[in-house]
């Protein structure tokens, strides 16, 4: 076996045939309105109550803005609004519940939520249905909120 390299010296090198489309076997064709189908086509209609119309988005973002007195966290983030629904009209109906039912602002947090969610652009009448079962746990609480408590 030998350790060197050898080197081979070229005058000239021809340069390679291009692919051209037209010699394939079978040539593609793409039609002309391959994205028509596409393009025309609706987005689904969202009903008043689904998540991403305007006053359901409206609604979470001001029941964010209320938060426990004793716990430094929101109450949607906490874990205390079981559902939020959004009928005709405007007609929006929150359940929620409360940490515990001998909490101090047991009989002022409904009226907040009530009155904040009533001034999102859109909502006619806003009512709150506040609940005792399933009781309120720290499991119902979002990532964001565990890891603001240091539960996380």
């Amino acid at each position: 076996m030998s350790d060197k390299i050898e080197i081979e010296e070229v005058a000239d090198v021809s340069t390679p045939p291009r692919a051209r489309v037209e010699d394939a076997a079978e040539p593609f064709r793409r039609p002309v309105d391959y994205l028509s189908g596409f393009l025309a086509e609706q987005p689904a209609q969202l009903s008043p109550g689904e998540p991403g119309t305007p006053i359901y988005d409206g609604v979470i973002e001001a029941l964010k803005d209320i938060y426990d007195p004793e716990i430094p966290v929101n109450i949607y983030d906490l874990g205390l609004i079981y559902g939020v629904d959004v009928a005709e009209g405007g007609h929006v109906a929150v359940t929620m519940t409360l940490t515990t039912p001998h909490c101090p602002v047991a009989e002022s947090m409904p009226g907040e939520v009530e009155l904040r969610v009533g001034n999102v652009a859109g909502v006619a009448t806003a009512e709150v249905n506040l609940v005792w079962d399933p009781p309120w746990d720290p499991q119902k609480m979002s990532d964001e909120a565990k890891l603001e408590l240091g539960m996380l």
